[in-house]
């Protein structure tokens, strides 16, 4: 192999590695429920989300905030796992993550504040899906809301819509800029996560 091929051989490899690198995937590793846009630059509904990390159910049900919770149902959150590989090895939400929060209702309670009795104790307890939302990190894509784009697959039961336009800054990067810890994520709510 002459010379000059084999030195432009090297620079490629070298310059791949790089790539790989600064991208937090280590060699070896794929993209599993990357984000995926339709022609008119629409999110495609995560498939498979179920199936991904789980990192948390935060839950503010109206019987704790005087009848009217801003969001009372229980938020399955979710992350894919190749970014959630990241995460771990490097504490940064790698370009590329993609977060899904369903919301679950609560199963309709007994007493005043909603809770019910089960062989456990008395408490709060997951009833049925009833929507969707989704935030992707792309610096490039979503910079004017801080690098992730927040996307409302529809707030009520499945089946969800198959593809979402991503929403103004003032629906949901407002809050999370506001009130996030780290990287417009609420990590301070995720024990997995800190």
């Amino acid at each position: 192999m002459n010379r000059v091929l084999k030195a432009g051989l090297m620079a490629v490899l070298l310059f791949g590695g790089l790539l790989v690198s600064l991208s937090g995937l280590a060699e070896g590793e794929r993209r599993i429920g990357a984000a995926v846009y339709d022609a008119g630059g629409n999110l495609l509904r995560p498939e498979g989300f179920r199936e991904w990390v789980f990192i948390g159910a935060p839950l503010t049900p109206n019987g704790l905030n005087n009848g009217s919770a801003g969001f009372p149902e229980f938020h399955h959150v979710y992350v894919n796992p190749d970014a959630f590989a990241v995460y771990r090895r490097t504490g940064l939400f790698p370009e590329g993550t993609v977060v899904t929060k369903e919301l679950v209702l609560l199963k309709p309670g007994l007493h005043p504040d909603g809770s019910l009795d089960a062989p456990s104790g008395r408490g709060f307890f997951a009833g049925r899906y009833n929507g969707m939302d989704v935030m992707v990190k792309d610096s490039q894509r979503f910079a004017e809301t801080g690098g992730w784009g927040f996307f409302n697959f529809g707030h009520q039961a499945p089946p969800y819509s198959k593809s979402a336009a991503a929403a103004p800054a003032a629906d949901c990067a407002g809050c999370h800029q506001a009130n996030a810890e780290k990287d417009m994520m609420f990590t301070q709510y995720y024990p997995i996560l800190q």
